[in-house]
């Protein structure tokens, strides 16, 4: 029993408790009414207890061999305990079995749409349907052969070899009609004996017609045109007669969609009927008057009967007195006829049109005839390999074991140590090798100035701090004077030595450079070092990203279901918004005259509800699998749930709690990422 039936169950079970409970210790009465109140009471508890349709029958038997014997007795009329009891009894009879009844609607509906959404993914794709073809072809084939053989026999001709030459089936099997296959197409493809002409439609060629024409040039092209549409036309002929099997099997597999969809629309349009009824059954269990209570619940059984049977529902009538025994009656027919043939001829319709998906054997045979060929192959080829294959290993753990040493730790490594102790050694130039460059240029220019130009202290300690400023204008008053006698000047004067006193000038001023430089790379040293590591990061986060999602989002359980089954309750939430937005019509012409009636513009026709019905109890069976328990995602989710399934919310409203779930369970659930 699902949860939606468990919820209408345990809300009007309440309301089946006899005004006056039961009790044991009672005052003394005549035997037969003492011995018929016990086994009501046996009854009644039995009821509490268990539901199930085993126990309905069981009570129904009793209740009625009760009755039979107070009629054979002529019990005097029982009192108004006996009869609240009894009426309690009917009251859980008819609660069981109207639970039954919904329970056999909503599963019925579910399988059928369950097939029809395997059916539907497989017609998808022509690959899917060529596999599908593979799959089915020793069944086809089975098929295939027992009508040739039945042919065979009913014609008396005895089997050879021979009689499987084309030319002999196409005498055994002559086709009257060229636009209707014949029975070999048939035996392969029985979907045909409802579509003849889809395989006609399937191969069609199209139509083309080349005007003549008188000028040479046009006669030329008109000409080359006709031959490549001929050619192109042989091309596709070639092509859509390679193809037919996989069309056929596409076909087949839109036909059965076709039938279980509309055994799913008969199911789902019965079942909102009978979410419908809920309200009734209720006015009926609530009666104050025993009488009344057993007639509206005669109605409602009656209104359940005909509901079942696909009969046209009778008009309300007058009540009237019913006795109990008529009531159990029609209860016994709904239990132990109606509900079990029903479920039978459903069981019996879907095996006929060969509705159901194959057996697991049939879908899982080319695995197991190829597979284990295909796997001694790439074993015993692997093994053959298994020098550079063990080779290649190594070299993979060695270079993914040298990417995470080279790549990954030392620089974060590197990190950790400029931010933790930092340095100030150069990066290009130290600061030891300015000063001692600096102070070579000092000395030089306080030799030559002391020698040349004869300064004194106080004239050295000037200098001294010019050429710490970068100043030596002095030595360039000498360099420009010697320039004026340079072979003079070369030989015995101060030329050289202003000239080798610019050049360490010069490599002053480059070290200073390069220092200025230093400073500015060590002051973006962490920055070099996030960069140097960020690509060997991306690589890591990108492959550590993918494991996850292959443990957490992928064809796996992960995390609310996986992906595949969120992405289920996305497909269920939209068709909900769409079937209360645009509520299909209902090609089944039965008088709903009770429940039915007239509908407002904000109702919910009972088509409809009954696919609300399917859609919620599988975002019910969704989040009681895969939602965390006790959560607030979870109860929440139910909630919203338990509304969708309200039938005294309107079309209006449901709209607007799709759109809070939507706007509550797009974002935690993914919803905005599976749809892709």
């Amino acid at each position: 029993m699902s949860t939606f039936v468990s919820h209408i169950v345990a809300e009007l079970s309440q309301k089946t408790l006899p005004a006056n409970a039961p009790t044991p210790n009672h005052a003394e009465v005549q035997s037969a009414s003492a011995h018929s109140k016990e086994t009501l009471r046996g009854l009644y508890i039995k009821l509490d207890k268990s539901t199930s349709p085993e126990s309905l029958k069981e009570c129904i038997d009793a209740l009625q061999t009760l009755e039979h014997h107070e009629q054979l007795l002529s019990v005097q009329t029982a009192d108004e305990e006996e009869h609240t009891l009894r009426r309690a009894i009917l009251g859980r009879l008819v609660l069981g079995l109207y639970a039954q009844a919904l329970t056999t609607y909503l599963d019925e509906a579910s399988e059928a749409e369950t097939e029809l959404e395997w059916w539907s993914e497989l017609g998808r794709s022509r690959r899917y349907a060529a596999y599908y073809l593979l799959q089915t072809f020793p069944l086809r084939v089975a098929n295939l052969s027992r009508v040739v053989l039945s042919t065979l026999r009913s014609r008396n001709i005895p089997f050879h070899l021979s009689v499987l030459k084309p030319s002999a089936l196409r005498r055994l099997f002559p086709s009257n009609n060229t636009l209707r296959p014949n029975s070999l197409t048939l035996a392969l493809f029985p979907h045909l004996h409802h579509q003849p002409y889809s395989i006609v439609l399937t191969s069609a060629p199209g139509s083309h017609e080349f005007a003549l024409s008188t000028s040479p040039t046009q006669t030329v092209t008109s000409a080359y045109r006709a031959f490549f549409y001929t050619f192109s036309s042989v091309v596709r002929a070639f092509g859509a007669v390679a193809t037919l099997p996989v069309e056929l099997a596409r076909g087949e597999c839109k036909f059965k969609q076709k039938e279980l969809e509309r055994i799913r629309n008969e199911r789902a349009e019965a079942l909102g009927v009978l979410a419908e009824m809920r309200d009734r059954l209720a006015s009926a269990l609530e009666k104050n008057s025993n009488d009344e209570a057993v007639a509206e619940l005669a109605g409602f059984a009656t209104y359940l009967q005909c509901i079942v049977d696909g009969e046209e529902a009778p008009l309300p009538e007058a009540l009237d007195i019913i006795s109990v025994g008529r009531v159990v009656e029609s209860l016994s027919v709904l239990a132990n006829c109606t509900l079990p043939s029903h479920t039978s001829l459903h069981s019996a319709e879907l095996k006929s049109g060969q509705l159901r998906r194959p057996s697991r054997l049939t879908l899982i045979w080319p695995q197991l005839v190829f597979l284990p060929p295909l796997a001694l192959y790439a074993i015993r080829t692997v093994y053959a390999s298994r020098a550079s294959l063990e080779e290649l290993a190594k070299e993979a753990v060695e270079t993914m074991k040298s990417f995470w040493e080279s790549w990954v730790l030392e620089p974060l490594r590197g990190i950790v140590k400029t931010v933790r102790a930092g340095h100030d050694d150069g990066v290009i130039v130290t600061r030891e090798s300015v000063r001692a460059d600096l102070d070579s240029l000092e000395r030089m220019t306080l030799a030559l100035a002391q020698e040349k130009l004869h300064y004194g202290e106080l004239e050295l300690a000037a200098l001294s701090q010019q050429v710490q400023m970068g100043d030596i204008t002095p030595v360039m008053q000498l360099y420009e004077e010697d320039i004026k006698r340079p072979l003079r000047s070369a030989l015995h004067g101060t030329l050289l030595r202003s000239l080798f006193i610019q050049v360490q000038k010069a490599k002053v001023d480059i070290n200073q450079a390069l220092s200025g430089i230093d400073k500015l790379l060590k002051s973006q040293e962490l920055t070099f070092a996030f960069v140097g590591v960020a690509p060997a990061l991306a690589i890591v986060y990108a492959f550590v990203g993918y494991v996850r999602n292959l443990w957490t989002g992928g064809r796996g359980r992960g995390r609310y279901g996986g992906k595949r089954k969120r992405g289920s309750v996305w497909i269920t939430i939209r068709r909900i918004e769409r079937l209360l937005i645009a509520q299909p019509d209902s090609h089944h012409h039965r008088s709903r005259s009770a429940a039915s009636g007239t509908r407002s513009s904000t109702a919910v026709s009972p088509l409809t509800s009954g696919l609300l019905l399917l859609s919620v109890t599988h975002l019910r069976k969704y989040a009681e699998t895969n939602l965390p328990a006790n959560s607030r995602l979870r109860e929440g989710f139910l909630e919203d749930v338990a509304d969708l399934e309200d039938p005294k919310l309107g079309r209006q409203d449901k709209l607007r709690v799709v759109d809070r779930m939507w706007r509550s369970w797009g974002e935690p659930l993914g919803w905005n990422r599976v749809a892709a």
